[in-house]
């Protein structure tokens, strides 16, 4: 049966696929107790998603004395950290080129580095604390369905050799098209992970309060609905949510991202398609895809097309939009032809934070005690663990690699106010778009997306 999110606690089973099947495993999704009244606490983290918990998770291990309390509004994992494709990738929302631009050669390549140290981190992460995710680290195939496409999957292949540090080789992949293989990538079940992530906390000490709206944020305090909490450091951790607090409206922009997922099939028709267990998969389109075989040999696809909403709104009715989930699953089966009859069981969506520059970042100030990370623009499944422990090193006081990299304390500059962010960001999407189409029609590679490219990271 198709999966449609209701209002109120008894509907969380049908944000996502992953959160249906954690319920089906025995979670009964119930939220914990809300906080009521003044409290107060070592470490108040403001988000009940993986970048809040991994953060809670990395400092205990440096102290596990801390007293930690995670305020969400909803319940752990609501947000992106349950929703998303299952990529636990290596994968940074601004390219490695980009990055030696802004940044340097050596901190461009520090950074490639720990982002691929981070998949296998989160594997052995999760074992430590005991939780069934689905882990298995296949790799990413990127198809280059086109000569455009495969020109630019060399270009890849190149530009990661001359950095050194990246491994991705060009090899045949599905339905005899050349695809980049780049083995840095796990898939997971996100459900999975972020709720049993919650409940390893809690055994360790943790205080998990949902049902807590935050309304603001200042120097060693965070004020709810239900009270507030005194801490000797804050850290802020709602990725897109963050638009919904009044003094951080124009800090990130919610973007839609949606997905769908087919019924289970035969281990003889994923022989033919040529995705093995373990693998994701995407393409060199421009209006970005995103896919994985689920451990229980489900199509899990999905990709951009939902448009931005006025003022930065995040209501559920934007969690589904049938135009996208129906471009979905064309676009699956014109990729995969034994998926075209598959039946649809699962749609579902919600936003990711992106940030002006599109540059994802981890800051910590002392004097204020307030911290922060995200604008992971979909990349977030590893980065938030890498968020977690450079957290975890900067409200401890220690002086790491992690702490050296190019994003800690990186600042993005502010969105603009309405009506030109929302032009700018619906116009942005309809560029991608069209960039697909031109290539189509002049085979040759598209100038808009050059010319869009230093706005999106490249």
């Amino acid at each position: 049966m198709d999966q449609a999110l209701t209002s109120g606690s008894g509907g969380y089973r049908g944000l996502s696929l992953w959160f249906d099947q954690v319920a089906e495993a025995g979670d009964a999704l119930t939220p914990r107790v809300a906080l009521d009244g003044n409290v107060e606490a070592d470490v108040a983290i403001v988000g009940g998603g993986l970048t809040g918990l991994w953060t809670a998770w990395y400092l205990l291990e440096r102290d596990p004395r801390l007293r930690i309390i995670v305020l969400e509004k909803e319940i752990a994992g609501f947000g992106a950290s349950g929703r998303n494709g299952g990529w636990c990738s290596a994968l940074f929302p601004r390219s490695t080129e980009s990055l030696a631009r802004t940044h340097g050669r050596a901190a461009a390549t520090a950074q490639r580095q720990a982002m691929i140290d981070t998949v296998d981190e989160v594997g052995r992460a999760a074992r430590q604390a005991g939780i069934d995710c689905d882990f298995a680290k296949g790799g990413t195939l990127v198809l280059a369905r086109t000569a455009v496409q495969l020109a630019a999957a060399r270009a890849d292949v190149a530009a990661a050799a001359a950095f050194g540090v990246d491994r991705p080789t060009l090899v045949d992949g599905p339905g005899g098209h050349p695809a980049v293989f780049d083995p840095d990538c796990a898939r997971l079940q996100p459900g999975s992970l972020v709720r049993g992530l919650a409940r390893a906390l809690e055994a360790r000490g943790v205080i998990i309060h949902e049902q807590t709206e935050v309304v603001d944020w200042m120097p060693r305090r965070v004020a709810t609905v239900r009270g507030s909490v005194k801490a000797q450091h804050v850290v802020i951790a709602l990725e897109g949510y963050r638009a919904t607090v009044a003094r951080a409206s124009r800090d990130i922009l919610p973007l839609y991202s949606l997905m769908i997922a087919t019924e289970p099939l035969p281990d003889a028709v994923w022989h033919d398609i040529g995705i093995a267990h373990g693998q994701t998969f995407t393409d060199y389109r421009h209006l970005l895809i995103y896919g994985q075989r689920t451990a229980d040999n489900r199509f899990a696809f999905g990709g951009r097309g939902a448009r931005y909403h006025w003022g930065s709104a995040i209501r559920p009715s934007y969690d589904r939009v049938e135009r996208v989930f129906e471009h979905l699953a064309q676009t699956l089966g014109e990729l995969f032809p034994a998926a075209a009859t598959a039946e649809v069981t699962h749609r579902w969506g919600g936003p990711l934070g992106v940030p002006r520059d599109w540059h994802a970042s981890v800051r910590y100030d002392r004097r204020s005690g307030i911290g922060s990370a995200g604008g992971y623009v979909g990349d977030g499944l590893s980065t938030t663990n890498l968020a977690g422990r450079t957290l975890a090193d900067l409200l401890t006081g220690e002086q790491t690699d992690l702490t050296a990299l190019p994003w800690v304390d990186h600042r993005s500059p502010r969105w603009e106010p309405e009506p030109l962010r929302f032009l700018g960001s619906n116009l942005g999407l309809a560029a991608m778009a069209t960039a697909d189409l031109e290539e189509r029609m002049t085979h040759r590679p598209s100038i808009v997306a050059r010319a869009m490219g230093p706005l999106v990271g490249h």
